[in-house]
């Protein structure tokens, strides 16, 4: 806003999405400059007069990413953003939302594991805590636990055994792809991260977990739409 003040949304603990003004930030000599701005974890001291919120003071906690950064893990951090924005006010613990999204642009920084593997877990726990968690115990209509290959719906976010799984809207998935699922979803939060999948599988839980929050959001995000074209080698 301006030439020096910033209009910032803010993923908080306790209170979801705020909005907040932020004066004078933009100017070199402010020392609230990098505390606000994009991928900072920072601790805010805010005023509010009615349902504004003005930036009192703000102080940076952690620093996500820096400058030389690869593009396509910042077209990932930029996707979580466009998740929190989407999100953030409907979880049911804005606290552990809070918590997801930071742990996932942590390992993201670090930059040690697949960072689709991470973008995957990060899609399909959003969805499980903002009220589309899937049914992932067993085949929908039989009770089979585990199948050679199963099918996800992506209309009913449940699970089919070869047997039972006679329609369209379906995506076919093997054992590793349903355990990867099943772990994403259940696992307590202290373990979440703790899995790995090869390459080959982490791009079939990709086109589950893409074609998921699609499908249930009725929603185009932009982000993963850029993150589409980097890998298709067409930005």
């Amino acid at each position: 806003m301006g030439e020096a003040d910033r209009l910032i949304t803010i993923l908080t603990k306790d209170n979801g999405l705020i909005t907040a003004y932020a004066s004078g930030v933009k100017n070199i000599k402010s020392k609230r400059g990098s505390s606000t701005g994009l991928l900072c974890y920072s601790d805010f001291s805010l005023s509010v007069k009615g349902t504004t919120y003005r930036v009192a003071e703000a102080t940076p906690i952690k620093l996500f990413f820096g400058t030389n950064s690869d593009v396509e893990i910042l077209g990932i951090s930029q996707y979580f953003c466009e998740l929190a924005l989407t999100f953030g006010n409907s979880a049911r613990s804005t606290e552990e939302f809070l918590r997801l999204i930071l742990n996932s642009l942590h390992f993201l920084n670090q930059q040690k594991k697949n960072p689709y593997l991470i973008k995957s877990i990060t899609e399909l726990r959003v969805m499980a805590t903002s009220g589309y968690c899937p049914n992932l115990i067993a085949c929908d209509n039989c009770g089979k636990f585990i199948d050679d290959i199963m099918s996800f719906d992506i209309a009913n976010g449940t699970l089919l055994c070869s047997e039972c799984d006679n329609g369209v809207g379906r995506i076919k998935i093997n054992q590793t792809i349903i355990n990867a699922l099943r772990h994403i979803v259940y696992s307590p939060f202290e373990r979440l991260y703790l899995f790995t999948i090869p390459d080959e599988d982490i791009e079939n839980l990709q086109t589950v977990t893409e074609n998921y929050i699609e499908y249930q959001t009725d929603k185009k995000f932009t982000t993963l739409d850029f993150l589409r074209n980097i890998k298709r080698g067409t930005y």
